[in-house]
């Protein structure tokens, strides 16, 4: 039976690399997305991408940044892009509905307030997901991985300064394989992603030399080497 009508609805897949709050996870840190659960049918219990309806005085980013505040209170978003449109016409029952997605990005050690039915969670541990919101995580963290290889996108979840072991971390976590720190460098320091600052961290506990501290060349968005790509080691 064809659809009479069709509602739209924008999703934002936000991720941050933070350090897991379950008590027997990893201390390292690891890329989480942010999701809340739902209370109502249908999907009761299952986690969800923050989101909701596109009002009809909207445009698509605009509708995606108000309901990020009003409904999981986020508004220390470093970077928002628009992804894919997901439109099967079975993706959610009822009404048809359309959904735009988002990829939002927050810095490193951001900690945003957030509601009591809002978590983060391991990407690669996701929970039980309502309707197609696994698949439109997945998609999100394969554009995030792409574009760590050729834009200086790393800016939007690193600290404002840091030592590059603190970097190869954030990278690590975010494309889901190790990272070595000198490789690392060198590669972005080649395509001037990264600089010096000329200062130094404070020593820790164990003494030694203290790690020189850098930052991003850039606060805005560029792409860097369009033919690149950070591959897995081996």
């Amino acid at each position: 039976m064809p659809h009479i009508s069709t509602d739209h609805e924008v999703l934002a897949a936000v991720f941050q690399v933070r350090q897991s709050e379950r008590p027997s996870a990893s201390k390292k840190p690891a890329l989480h997305a942010l999701l809340w659960q739902r209370a109502l049918s249908p999907e009761r219990g299952k986690w969800s991408l923050p989101g909701g309806r596109l009002g009809d005085d909207e445009d698509l980013t605009s509708s995606v940044r108000r309901h990020l505040a009003e409904k999981v209170d986020l508004r220390e978003i470093a970077h928002l892009e628009q992804l894919a449109v997901f439109s099967d016409p079975l993706r959610v029952p009822g009404t048809r509905t359309i959904a735009s997605t988002f990829l939002g990005l927050v810095r490193s050690p951001a900690t945003p307030e957030l509601p009591t039915d809002t978590r983060w969670h391991p990407v690669s541990d996701l929970p039980p997901m309502a309707f197609d919101h696994g698949l439109m995580v997945q998609n999100a963290h394969n554009r995030l991985v792409a574009k760590l290889s050729y834009t200086n996108i790393g800016f939007t979840l690193a600290p404002i300064e840091f030592v590059l072991s603190t970097l190869r971390d954030i990278y690590s976590a975010a494309l889901g394989h190790p990272v070595d720190a000198t490789n690392l460098q060198r590669v972005l320091e080649r395509r001037r992603v990264i600089t010096r600052t000329g200062t130094t961290a404070r020593s820790g506990r164990s003494g030694g030399r203290p790690a020189a501290l850098y930052r991003f060349t850039d606060s805005s968005y560029r792409v860097t080497d369009e033919f690149a790509a950070l591959r897995p080691p081996g």
